[in-house]
This record gives C-alpha cells, structure tokens and sequence, in this order.
C-alpha cells in the first residue's frame, strides 16, 4: 500500500464500507488492525479511549516494550496500524446490526454515526469489578494489585496481603509467596480455607488473619495497612484482590451474542464472549480477541489474539472474494445466461430482428 500517511480522525462518513471493524482500540485491537492493514484489507478501528490497564504506570511482559506505560505502547500501536493504512476514531460502538441478506453489518457510534463492515472483530476488552473495601478502587492499579506476573517484581519482599473474596484465595496467598516472604491471607468474606490448604499456608509461612476488612488505610500517596472491623490496623504495603471480569460486551447485544459465565470452583469469577481458538464467534463474521473473550489475557497475550483473529478474517474474506469472483466469470457461460441468449436470439429471428444465413 503506497500511502503510508498517518490517517487518525474523529470522525468518518456514514456511508462508508470497510472491509473490517475493528471495535476496541487496545492492544487487541491495533494488533488485528495492523496485520489486517498489511493485508491490504480497509479497516476502520473505533477505540473507546478506556483501556483497562489505564490505572497502570507500566506494562510488562510484552518483549521489546518491557516497562512501557501503557498509553505509550498504545500510542506506538495506533502510529503503526495508521501507517498501513487504518483509520481510527475516537468514539464507543453502541450497537452492531447485521445487514439485510446477511451482507455484512451496521455498526452505529455514540455520536450517531455509522458504518458498514463485512466482518467485525470486537476487542472491547473487561471491566474489573472490585469488591466494595473502600480504599481499594483509589489505590487500584498501583498497590491494589491482581496479577503478580504484572505487578509481583515492583512489590517484591513487600508486606503483602491477600484481600480472600473467593475460593481462590489461597491459591492466590500461595503464589504471591514467590515474591515476598512476608504474605498475610486476610480471610474477609471468603469460605475458610480446609485443613490440607492451612497446612500449606503454615508450611508457606503465610499468616492467617480472621475477620472482615473494613478498609484500606494510605499515607500520602502509599498504601500503608488493611484496616479490619474491629478497628485493628495490620500494617502492609501492597494489597492483592480478585476482581470480578466483566466482558464488555453490549455492542454484541444486537447479533445475538451474550456473556457466558466463568465459574471457577462453583464461585463465578466473571463473564466473557465465547469463541473458537481463533476467535470466532457462533455469529459468522465476527470475531473476538483479548480479554473480551480471555479473561486471564495479559498484554501480549491480548497482541497475539488479534494477530490470530486477523489472520482468520483476512482468510475468510479471502474465501469470499474467491467465491465472488468465480461466480462472476461463471456469470456469462451459466446455464441459465446461455437459456437466456437462446431465447433471445430465437425471438429475434422469429420478429425478423437477426438476419439469418
């Protein structure tokens, strides 16, 4: 593709057909938008500006980008898809139509805007529901943590607690135990863990502290204890908790498409869209990739989904546009187009219309 100009609008006409949509401007998102762009395809990305790792002041585990704030890495992902052509807009998809005689689909922004697609790859992401501690939405993304493969080594040999909303709690307790030897299980509102799982805990060295957490305690701008119902402070320095994972997924309402729940030890852990390895829906020609559809999806994780997503809607387009194009060379030599010519030219010689040799 020859024009390599950066194309980022606010806008797009209502008329305009793109051979994909991408809904969801993550990393999901630009990474599907990039591979579709090189493969020639026109793709429109409307991205929401509300990425889920926003509170973070880093990304981590993504190889070569290691650190990166994430509205970097994103920044350098939109240059590179508009590079290759993408367009992309600012905005919330509100709804997704399919078309009449299922010839693609409608896709209609918050602005009243729409457009059209052949295919549509959501990458919308997740919401994390956090339990009502007050304290722990404020400090969410820095020392209110849930992933210690995402944040672990920036709090490593910190006092940790682990806020137990879940049976997973201990599980939880026992992994965080590889960054610090100083983890406190703070049982909360969580079932009690079983006989094998304390032994463990004790054998781990991790405490066991009774009791629900009334609030989390900060001084400036660090987080400095669990405050429990009796008033009792225990002193910490980074909080884990286990959110619950909220697929966005409301646009999808319209195709029919709805959240299917996660349940993890008969405790649901959340909602996602489901879909093949690829991330195709049940809905043809729609697509899902990142934590839309993977709730324990990490960023480069999310990146390569919708490398793959994108691969399988480049192929399935191709398919069409192959079936298209044999349909209309058929065209002309069809059984029917030749009953057709004969017909013609019999009525035109029966009318004197065709000279006859």
């Amino acid at each position: 593709m020859s024009d390599m100009t950066t194309r980022t609008t606010r806008t797009t006409r209502t008329t305009q057909t793109y051979d994909v949509v991408v809904i969801g401007g993550g990393a999901a998102g630009l990474s599907g938008a990039l591979a579709l762009s090189r493969a020639r395809r026109s793709v429109l990305v409307i991205d929401a500006g509300s990425p889920r790792n926003a509170p973070a002041s880093h990304a981590h585990n993504y190889l070569g980008r290691e650190g990166l704030p994430p509205a970097e890495l994103l920044a350098v992902g939109r240059e590179e898809a508009a590079g290759y052509g993408a367009e992309i807009v600012e905005g919330s998809a509100v709804t997704a139509q399919r078309l009449p005689g299922g010839a693609g689909f409608r896709v209609v922004r918050d602005d009243g805007s729409a457009v059209t697609a052949r295919r549509l790859l959501v990458t919308t992401g997740l919401v994390d529901e956090l339990p009502p501690v007050p304290g722990l939405a404020e400090r969410w993304g820095q020392d209110v943590l849930h992933c210690p493969y995402c944040h672990g080594w920036e709090v490593r040999d910190a006092p940790i607690g682990i806020l137990a909303t879940s049976p997973m709690a201990v599980h939880q307790a026992l992994l965080w135990r590889q960054w610090s030897d100083d983890v406190t299980l703070f049982l909360h509102q969580a079932p009690e863990p079983a006989d094998e799982e304390y032994e463990q805990l004790a054998a781990r060295g991790i405490a066991v502290v009774d009791g629900e957490v009334t609030g989390i305690e900060a001084s400036g701008d660090r987080l400095t204890g669990v405050r429990l119902a009796g008033g009792r402070v225990v002193p910490r320095e980074a909080v884990v908790v286990q959110p619950r994972f909220t697929a966005r997924s409301g646009v999808l309402d319209g195709l029919g498409l709805h959240p299917t729940a996660l349940e993890v030890g008969g405790h649901t852990v959340g909602t996602y869209i489901a879909s093949d390895p690829a991330g195709a829906t049940e809905v043809p020609g729609v697509w899902v990739a990142g934590n839309v559809t993977n709730l324990m999806e990490q960023v480069i994780g999310a990146a390569a989904a919708g490398l793959k997503a994108a691969s399988a809607i480049n192929a399935d387009l191709v398919g069409a546009d192959t079936r298209r194009a044999v349909e209309a060379r058929r065209a002309p030599f069809s059984a029917q187009a030749e009953r057709q010519v004969c017909e013609k030219t019999l009525g035109d010689r029966r009318h004197g219309l065709l000279e006859t040799r």
